[in-house]
């Protein structure tokens, strides 16, 4: 197998498409997260929504053929140009970093969904305080990240709990291997970031897969239902009250 040990931690431009034809219809993206995320978002006909890290749009599709206004950032320009032959010219796509200012108005959204891309960011706090200047008041954050029991399990040794911690893997991607890293939080450290940040948590989730993949992947659906993978979070806004705005 062949190692790409020149290759950047997290470089989705080098694999996008092999990454993006495996998330299509597999179980842990298709009848798990992208499924749990829609469920939290609900109702979305017009509401403007950010996708932050939209990757190749598999969402941000779902989201628009439920009625919502999407615009997708990705730090990926590979991903984001997977995004714009799935979506055409009519839904706005730009090339951001999360760790970077946003190029929107201040309250230029509804929701933010934010799919598995948390856990690409050691400091979450200027990355959620973005977030949330982006949204109006009201508006919700929606998402999530790898359990971080499960961060912490996988790791020989384990590493402290409490503590942020970087974990380094391999994905392997039509036999090449391509270097990966996600950061650790504990649990409590995610809450109390989103609070610094001005959100107030309405929703945490650990949701089941689609009933419908129970046919479709036996071997690995049962895995999946009994065991932890993903956290969800949805988060909103406060409006203001009537002591701010005096």
């Amino acid at each position: 197998m062949e190692r790409l040990t020149d290759l950047p931690v997290n470089d989705y431009d080098s694999f996008a498409e092999a990454y993006s034809a495996e998330n299509e219809n597999n179980l842990v993206n298709a009848y798990y997260e992208r499924p749990a995320m829609l469920a939290l978002a609900g109702e979305v006909a017009g509401r403007r929504i950010l996708d932050a890290g939209c990757g190749s749009g598999a969402l941000s599709a779902a989201l628009r053929e439920r009625g919502a206004v999407v615009t997708g950032i990705d730090a990926s320009a590979g991903m984001l140009a997977l995004a714009r032959r799935r979506l055409g010219e009519g839904v706005a796509l730009h090339v951001v970093d999360l760790s970077d200012r946003l190029p929107f108005a201040d309250g230029a959204f509804d929701d933010v969904v934010a799919s598995l891309v948390l856990h690409y960011v050691e400091d979450w706090g200027p990355t959620l305080a973005e977030l949330r200047r982006v949204l109006r008041p009201g508006g919700r954050l929606i998402a999530s990240v790898d359990h971080p029991f499960v961060a912490y399990t996988i790791q020989d040794p384990r590493p402290d709990y409490f503590a942020t911690t970087s974990y380094d893997f391999d994905w392997t991607f039509n036999g090449r291997s391509v270097p990966m890293r996600f950061w650790r939080k504990p649990l409590h450290a995610m809450t109390d970031a989103f609070t610094a940040a001005g959100f107030r948590l309405t929703a945490l989730s650990e949701p089941q897969p689609d009933p419908a993949a129970r046919e479709l992947f036996p071997d690995d659906f049962h895995a999946l239902s009994t065991k932890t993978c993903f956290l969800f979070f949805v988060l909103e806004v406060p409006p203001p009250t009537a002591d701010s705005d005096e």
